[in-house]
């Protein structure tokens, strides 16, 4: 299976982006897919944090610093799943990855992108 993120970009404060992870090799309709934001300065996916979860029964997850902001969405027909993130602000930068098994994702386990970087300037 493999997960590429776009949909990154610099915004100003209260700007918008989608986020989208489009997935090869598998049908994403199977899976949990979880979003994590790690540093922006490279690409490390050690000790990230979950932003927002999607689950095979259709349940959501956001992490409260999001909530209400973001909003996690997919499309199996594209095989993709989508973070829309609204009103983004200077604690959102990061470089954001998707990968399987929901917020539960381990690096052994599972499979992750290389990530979208978001940065947000003023």
């Amino acid at each position: 299976v493999q997960l590429v993120e776009s949909g990154g970009g610099s915004v100003q404060p209260g700007g918008s982006l989608r986020l989208s992870c489009a997935a090869s090799g598998a049908n994403l309709g199977g899976y949990s897919i979880g979003w994590f934001r790690g540093t922006p300065e490279k690409e490390d996916r050690e000790g990230v944090d979950c932003i927002s979860s999607t689950y095979g029964d259709g349940s959501t997850y956001y992490d409260p610093s999001v909530k209400g902001r973001f909003s996690i969405s997919r499309d199996n027909v594209k095989n993709t799943v989508y973070l829309r993130m609204n009103h983004l602000h200077p604690a959102d930068p990061g470089r954001y990855y998707c990968a399987t098994g929901g917020c539960q994702a381990t690096l052994a386990m599972d499979y992750w992108g290389r990530g979208t970087l978001v940065t947000v300037t003023s």
